[in-house]
């Protein structure tokens, strides 16, 4: 079987910054075990599959240690292959997804997505948190990703997580995030539990610590920085319980695989 693949490099222009996605747009779906071997052969943060279904597509993330639930550069990165390869005459693309129905639409050369806020409940800090990331954290709050708020954004910058010790904390991502200087928010995020040291740029990481910002900065609209090596700009605003976020999108390349059937 010879599947086409594309790598884009999501929330950036330049290629080599932002977070690379494979996507594979397939005729039908592959088994699972199928696309959780191409994500470890990509050995990328997100591989994404998706499959037309109707008037919109049907979408998956596989992670080199599993599937996940909601991924937002991979999305980004397909709706940017969908809309520039496949669906030239769409402005907009409907996913079908396990965290339910994401849109995307290109407005100029911005990709927004239109995805769930995650519901925080405050925790207590303690001293594993600390352990694990190097410094105390002043909050943390717990959604799908435990969040640990810094106190200001060089703690971020300068973190050197335990992988060993992130991996008993509670959630699965670790998320850093204090206020900026230049931006509203800056983040790292950190996914051993999936075989995902850093995420570079991570979307879902921004569906918990957008809603958190939003409330303390009593302000709807945020431009968030993601601190990683690649790193990249996300351009955000809550609407009720939903997170827009937008950024741009950079095609790295275009291959063809050659999988067993």
């Amino acid at each position: 079987m010879i599947l086409k693949q594309y790598v884009v490099d999501a929330f950036t222009d330049t290629v080599f910054k932002g977070n690379p996605a494979a996507v594979c747009i397939l005729p039908e779906w592959i088994s699972d075990s199928l696309m959780q071997s191409i994500a470890k052969e990509n050995n990328l943060s997100e591989t994404a599959f998706a499959v037309k279904n109707g008037d919109g597509y049907g979408l998956r993330w596989f992670t080199p240690g599993g599937e996940i639930d909601l991924c937002g550069h991979a999305t980004l990165g397909t709706a940017y292959v969908l809309l520039n390869v496949i669906e030239t005459d769409c402005s907009r693309i409907s996913f079908l997804t396990k965290s339910g129905r994401l849109t995307v639409k290109r407005e100029r050369d911005l990709y927004e997505m239109d995805m769930p806020a995650y519901h925080l409940k405050q925790v207590p800090v303690t001293d594993e948190m600390e352990q694990a990331i190097g410094y105390r954290p002043v909050e943390a709050w717990m959604g799908r990703d435990l969040v640990c708020v810094m106190e200001d954004e060089q703690q971020v910058f300068q973190a050197v997580p335990d992988e060993e010790k992130v991996k008993k904390l509670d959630g699965l991502l670790l998320q850093i995030t204090a206020p900026g200087t230049a931006y509203d928010c800056v983040t790292r995020s950190f996914a051993p539990k999936l075989n995902v040291s850093e995420d570079p740029v991570c979307g879902s990481g921004h569906c918990h610590v957008i809603p958190l910002w939003a409330e303390k900065k009593k302000q709807s609209q945020l431009t968030a920085f993601q601190a990683s090596q690649r790193s990249g700009v996300l351009y955000c605003r809550m609407e009720k319980d939903r997170v827009m976020i937008a950024g741009k999108a950079a095609l790295y390349s275009k291959a063809e695989l050659f999988v067993p059937v």
